[in-house]
């Protein structure tokens, strides 16, 4: 199929331009058996070969004011990553230099140096629990099989599921405690230091904030949001020596995850723009501080240029 042509009509240049905003979040250095459907080096290699090949792909900074100003190229694109994992440092940001392409990493800022995703917490201590089940009823979780691989995969999403819009204290203390019983040390490498993302900005990348805890600003008074967004910019605008100015909504659904009093703080916070999770494209008339992003998991080279054609079409 002729995606090139395709992409032309349907994001052509200037004010009829629409962004496609790709979004990823780790990309592991080989395949995961329990999570297969996690990004890998292989799928991602591909994946940039196609958007070089198909996108003219600009940071996000520049797309967003471009696309305000309906001067943005034709076929215009953007890569995202949220959290700050390592892996985006060691496995993914070589990929992106070597299709020379660039990205912007949102860093949720309190999980640098040494700390830890609260659902990474859950994934590492169903993987590494040797015991053919593990009993959270303790703590009020249920019992679940882990005799199969399928069966870990069950457990990690019905606990995800259980946690995920749990206060942030409660939320970090309930996973602490299933490491516990899972009799698992969790890992204190998953995310990055300090260091690499000031070496991710140097290799010529975008960092924006995107909280300090991950919490889901809707389930936060306005003080705590304040506090989490503003706090993300600051201390990331401290280690990189200037000034942040994009952000990414943690979960980032509309209405759920996050509402119109988070969007008005990030506007009155001084960001130039922000990013949710909801699926489509976006073009002049769309909010910038509302950027639609797109997950690309399709594993073929016809099914992701499908993905791209069914995004542009829901432009808002």
């Amino acid at each position: 199929m002729p995606f090139k042509p395709l992409l032309r009509w349907m994001s052509p240049a200037g004010t009829r331009a629409r962004l496609s905003v790709l979004i990823f979040h780790r990309v592991l250095a080989k395949p995961d058996p329990l999570l297969p459907e996690n990004m890998h080096v292989f799928r991602f290699n591909a994946i940039c070969g196609w958007v070089a090949k198909w996108f003219n792909v600009l940071p996000l900074d520049v797309a967003t004011a471009q696309l305000k100003t309906g001067t943005l190229p034709e076929r215009a694109a953007s890569i995202t990553f949220d959290d700050g994992y390592a892996d985006n440092f060691h496995v993914a940001l070589p990929i992106l230099r070597h299709h020379g392409l660039a990205a912007t990493f949102f860093v949720a800022t309190g999980f640098l140096d040494g700390g830890r995703m609260w659902n990474d917490s859950i994934v590492e201590a169903v993987r590494d629990c040797s015991a053919p089940a593990l009993d959270l009823s303790s703590i009020g979780r249920g019992c679940h099989d882990l005799t199969s691989i399928d069966d870990r995969r069950a457990a990690i999403s019905v606990l995800i599921n259980q946690i995920k819009y749990l206060p942030v204290g409660q939320r970090v203390e309930v996973t602490e405690d299933i490491g516990h019983l899972a009799q698992v040390q969790l890992p204190e490498n998953l995310m990055m230091t300090s260091a690499e993302v000031n070496a991710m900005h140097k290799a010529g990348m975008q960092i924006g904030a995107h909280t300090i805890s991950h919490p889901i600003l809707a389930r936060l008074t306005e003080d705590q949001a304040n506090l989490e967004i503003k706090g993300s910019k600051t201390i990331l605008e401290g280690l990189l020596g200037e000034r942040v100015g994009l952000f990414a909504y943690p979960n980032g659904k509309r209405g759920e995850d996050y509402t119109e009093r988070d969007v008005e703080l990030v506007r009155n916070l001084g960001f130039d723009a922000a990013v949710s999770t909801e699926w489509g494209a976006s073009d002049m008339d769309s909010d910038p501080f509302q950027i639609r992003r797109f997950t690309p998991w399709d594993t073929s080279r016809l099914r992701f240029g499908g993905r791209i054609l069914s995004n542009l079409r829901n432009a808002k």
